[in-house]
């Protein structure tokens, strides 16, 4: 292995690679890949289907290189983008509910995702970019052994709404180089009533730490790529329902005050958000400048540039 190659390379020639996917396909017969603990037999196509609808194959919607992510991962080429169809999630205005909530999409077994992978590197891509990946994990891995058999080098980007279980996790420690998961929200209510998931925060402040120490503070190459470490997300919601202040403070408190973090101003509402109050507008750029000015004040000071 070349010192430019992933951590990942090394792990397929020792065989752990292989070893990981076969485990995390097998536990698809109980799946317990993602917090919902849905403990269905997801190998079984005929079976009933667990909380994110996806059975033994991956679903995707997409794959093309995305100059819409982060200066640090599109640069001047994209980055390599394979976007996953359902979600473990349910947030009512996700910008991608087509994909997240009815599923558009087509299945794709591990040699076409390996093929998808390989096209993107091919493309000239900066890295492959698993959108929502939380609930395919074990597709994920089974797909990386063909696909880096044929060459594939590339950073992996793991791009999740930072729903994602401490176990599954751990099977990408030495995968997975850029963790980019959102923190949505802090409150239990709001992640109840937006997300369906009242144990929301509870979740990602322990994902978030195990994606840190498995990778770090995150690291840009000289052309100021993304090279390895964690890079955490932040939409800022109306009125503050995402609870800004606290999620600063954990993220500089009990992550690390060199968190690189993306304070977003898109929210507008998409999907179902106009049935739910507090949601039906826009956010005002007063409300973006104080979630700006909240960041600093508790301590961070990594920020994307746009």
């Amino acid at each position: 292995m070349t010192s430019i190659d992933p951590a990942y390379v090394e792990l397929f020639e020792s065989g752990q690679l292989a070893e990981r996917a076969r485990l995390a396909v097998e536990g698809l017969t109980e799946c317990t890949v993602c917090p919902r603990l849905c403990r269905v037999d997801r190998l079984d196509e005929s079976g009933q289907p667990g909380y994110c609808r996806t059975g033994r194959r991956a679903i995707t919607s997409s794959c093309f290189p995305h100059h819409g992510e982060e200066d640090c991962l599109r640069g001047t080429r994209g980055s390599g983008t394979i976007f996953f169809s359902h979600c473990n999630l349910g947030c009512v205005f996700c910008q991608n509910y087509e994909i997240s909530h009815l599923g558009e999409g087509r299945p794709a077994d591990a040699a076409t995702l390996a093929a998808m992978m390989l096209s993107l590197e091919a493309a000239g891509c900066h890295n492959v970019n698993f959108v929502t990946p939380s609930h395919v994990v074990p597709q994920v891995l089974e797909a990386l052994v063909p696909a880096v058999e044929r060459g594939l080098r590339l950073p992996l980007v793991y791009n999740s709404g930072g729903y994602d279980r401490l176990q599954t996790l751990r099977l990408l420690d030495g995968v997975v180089d850029v963790y980019m998961p959102d923190f949505k929200f802090w409150d239990t209510d709001v992640s109840a009533e937006l997300a369906n998931a009242p144990d929301y925060r509870q979740v990602a402040c322990a994902a978030l730490a195990e994606m840190h120490r498995q990778v770090g503070d995150l690291v840009l190459d000289e052309r100021g790529l993304a090279r390895r470490g964690l890079l955490v997300r932040h939409l800022v919601m109306p009125d503050d329902l995402a609870g800004t202040r606290e999620v600063m403070r954990f993220l500089a408190k009990e992550i690390s005050p060199d968190t690189f973090v993306n304070l977003m101003p898109q929210y507008h509402p998409e999907g179902e958000a106009r049935l739910h109050a507090g949601i039906r507008r826009s956010i005002t750029l007063d409300e973006y400048r104080e979630a700006v000015e909240i960041a600093h004040e508790e301590g961070l000071h990594r920020f994307d540039p746009r």
